[in-house]
């Protein structure tokens, strides 16, 4: 780990003064960064901090220069381009709504003060939205262009606000039809959402937190302060609907020295054991972070990686994984990892829908679209691991047209195991040209092979187009549809709110497209079962999208498509962990012909801090009657 910058110059120190002003609140607190900059040139002496963060989400004093503010220093960031200290006031008023601390932004400057140290601090008022106003998240009051004075050193520290299952309510945020939620009053007792703005940048503890998100490389993760909140199989928090964001979740980072206090490299399911406890902050990667500056020790509940039985002969399986990416400037060793899990962990399935297959000189943009030097190299590591020969079939894109990593021109593809199944080649299947169903007196047969799916429908705008390949097991024809759908984060296209915007109910900018193009794999679906009813069709990817989505709901419209998933203990529903939230976006699902398919998410990936990609592979496997 590398070391974090040192210490600089302390900022100015100001002497202050002690006249006190009134000033009105601020007009509108949708607008609070503009409102009350004509009154700029006035003052505000004797507030205090929670005069400064008031009873909503936006400060009444927002823009306006303020005095003398006491508190005792908590917490302070001394690394990174956004430094400062967190300021509380030991003298807590009795509004449960008003939060007692408060970040001071010095900027790159790292300030000269350390927890403990009791101030006066002067500085404006300011609302910082973190990733911009525009991008939804909810905003983070700070002063900023501070100066201060000392009063005195090693003052006790305030006591950290305990979050717990009776602390932190159970519903999520108030419900304002989609509209903002800012200028409402907090109701802390009512809402996750208002408890953690009503304790911004206040100190908060958590204690035997039970981690939901692994450890990142940015040195951060995610615990639950609920124990019991919807918890998965192995530790986690499991997400299974709109109205159920487990509002118990936040982000833990460190404001200790990497150096000396290595941040714990945790799995899913371990436990920060003892206290952990810092200011809390507020970020566009995960919404409110408790900063810690005491972290609970790792104790490691020894979370295995997962591995699925063989198939037996007369059953059929298909597997399906995201492997993130993949080109040849990818590392050897990510090669290794995936080709192990798909021989040891996936136990050799026979097809294999792959998603994020770069092209052959990966994000290199130099207009190259081929990838069968990546697909070689997969399939080799794989044979080395002791797997199969396989082949691969795939269609090369057009450049720079299927969103993604820019210039990596990621696609889907077929890997699949001759000794068990074989490909039907048809020609004709190209970038452009639309895959269709022939009626083979009876047997439904695809126009091109493989082909893909109306790739000129603007529901494919900068997204990957699914990939149809016709195969036979053991006599009769299988169809399979590789798909990754459009993200959920947006890439070329607008990205969804988050859980923890300050538009409530977020809205899912990214969801119309996908249900679009769920409604093309469906029509194509229903195009091969008007030919056989009984036909046996597979389609399997990354959909980006829940179980109870409505994109979902659109693949399997008129029981084109079914998701075995459903079968399993909803505990086990997921292979995706993001923000501390076990979900499902990486789906099976099958046609009627296939009869009743045995299915299973391998976790191999998604829960652990070491990862070879952050998708774990799914597999369904068919009793072909």
């Amino acid at each position: 780990m590398s070391s974090r910058p040192a210490r600089r110059s302390a900022v100015t120190v100001a002497a202050l003064c002690s006249t006190l002003l009134v000033l009105p609140p601020a007009a509108n607190a949708e607008n609070a960064d503009d409102a009350g900059n004509a009154g700029t040139a006035a003052r505000t002496d004797g507030v205090r901090i929670h005069d400064i963060q008031g009873s909503t989400r936006i400060s009444p004093l927002a823009g306006r220069p303020v005095t003398g503010v006491p508190g005792v220093v908590t917490g302070v960031r001394g690394f990174g381009s956004a430094r400062g200290f967190w300021l509380q006031d030991p003298r807590p008023d009795r509004d449960p709504a008003t939060s007692e601390g408060i970040f001071v932004y010095t900027g790159k400057q790292t300030p000269q003060v350390r927890a403990g140290d009791t101030l006066r601090v002067s500085g404006t008022v300011g609302e910082f939205y973190p990733g911009g106003k525009g991008s939804g998240g909810q905003s983070l009051t700070q002063l900023t262009d501070a100066t201060w004075t000392v009063h005195g050193h090693g003052h006790r520290l305030p006591a950290a606000f305990r979050l717990t299952p009776r602390s932190v309510p159970e519903a999520y945020a108030p419900d304002a039809g989609g509209g903002s939620i800012e200028g409402r009053t907090l109701r802390p007792g009512r809402y996750a959402l208002d408890r953690y703005e009503s304790l911004e940048g206040m100190r908060v503890s958590v204690r035997n937190a039970r981690v939901t998100g692994p450890t990142s490389r940015y040195h951060d993760l995610f615990v639950t302060s609920d124990p019991g909140q919807h918890r998965t199989r192995r530790g986690g928090t499991f997400y299974g609907s709109y109205a159920a964001q487990n509002g118990a979740r936040v982000k833990v980072s460190s404001l200790l020295d990497l150096d000396t206090r290595p941040f714990p490299v945790a799995n899913v399911g371990d436990r920060l054991r003892g206290t952990t406890e810092g200011p809390l902050d507020y970020d566009q990667y995960g919404g409110y972070a408790l900063r810690a500056t005491e972290l609970g020790t790792r104790q490691d509940r020894r979370l295995r990686r997962e591995r699925t039985r063989p198939q037996r002969r007369d059953e059929l399986s298909v597997a399906t994984y995201n492997v993130e990416n993949l080109s040849p400037r990818t590392e050897p060793a990510k090669f290794d990892r995936l080709a192990t899990a798909l021989v040891k962990n996936l136990a050799s399935p026979d097809i294999v829908t792959v998603e994020e297959v770069q092209d052959d000189t990966g994000p290199a943009d130099d207009g190259t679209v081929s990838a069968g030097k990546t697909l070689r190299m997969l399939a080799d590591a794989v044979r080395k691991a002791g797997g199969p020969a396989y082949e691969w079939r795939q269609i090369d894109p057009e450049d720079g047209q299927d969103g993604g990593q820019p210039g990596g021109n990621i696609r889907v593809a077929f890997l699949y195991n001759p000794e068990r199944v074989s490909f039907t080649d048809r020609p004709g299947g190209d970038a452009t040209t639309p895959v269709g169903v022939a009626d083979h007196a009876g047997t439904p047969a695809l126009t091109a092979s493989p082909g893909r799916i109306a790739p000129q429908d603007p529901a494919w705008e900068a997204s990957r187009k699914p990939l149809a390949g016709e195969f036979r097991f053991r006599g009769r024809p299988v169809f399979v549809l590789a798909n990754h759908f459009s993200s959920k984060g947006g890439g070329d296209l607008e990205g969804d709110q988050p859980l923890y915007s300050r538009f409530q109910p977020p809205t899912r900018y990214s969801e119309p497209q996908r249900v679009e193009q769920a409604k093309l794999v469906n029509s194509f679906v229903r195009e091969v079962r008007a030919v056989d009813p009984d036909a046996v069709v597979v389609a399997g990817g990354d959909f980006n999208d829940f179980p109870f989505s409505p994109s979902l709901d659109a693949l399997r419209a008129g029981g084109a498509l079914t998701s075995p998933m459903d079968r399993l203990p909803r505990s086990e529903q997921y292979g995706y962990v993001f923000q501390g939230n076990s979900q499902a976006l990486d789906h099976i699902l099958t046609s009627p012909g296939a009869g009743r398919p045995r299915y299973d998410i391998v976790h191999i990936n998604a829960e652990f801090a070491d990862q070879a990609s952050d998708h774990d592979p799914s597999v369904v496997r068919i009793r072909l009657r």
